[in-house]
């Protein structure tokens, strides 16, 4: 089973920016979807971004296109996630899951999908 290490995380000020990463412990052949999730203190987690590894289709929530990005490298073992502009309602412990996929075009940004999961890395937006 994969395993998936998240880091990047810390205490920001409100506007600053961040950039976290998820590394994977091998590197896939088959089209495998990568996607970051948020989940606070007594919150549903949500669904940030997802990427697919074969074409690099990104689906980013809407609420949250514009401050974040998501992105991943050549070798497929690490994806970022770009957080800019940063409020205090972005106070949370982030995290990142892969799922393989049989073909597909786009990757979904629901938990359930999701079959592998790192711990998160916390983000604390304060002044």
């Amino acid at each position: 089973e994969v395993q998936l290490v998240e880091s990047g995380g810390g205490l920001v000020q409100p506007g600053g920016s961040l950039r976290l990463s998820c590394v994977a412990s091998e590197r896939s052949d088959d089209a495998v979807c990568t996607a970051w999730f948020r989940q606070g203190p007594g919150q549903v987690r949500e669904g940030i971004a997802s990427i697919l590894s074969t074409n690099g289709q990104t689906n980013v929530l809407k609420a949250l296109k514009g401050r974040f990005t998501i992105s991943h490298d050549y070798a497929k073992t690490t994806t970022y996630l770009q957080v800019n502009d940063l409020k205090p309602e972005d106070t949370s412990l982030y995290y990142c899951a892969r799922a393989r996929v049989q073909g597909g075009t786009m990757c979904p940004i629901t938990a359930v999908f999701y079959d592998s999961w790192g711990q998160g890395t916390p983000i604390n937006v304060s002044s």
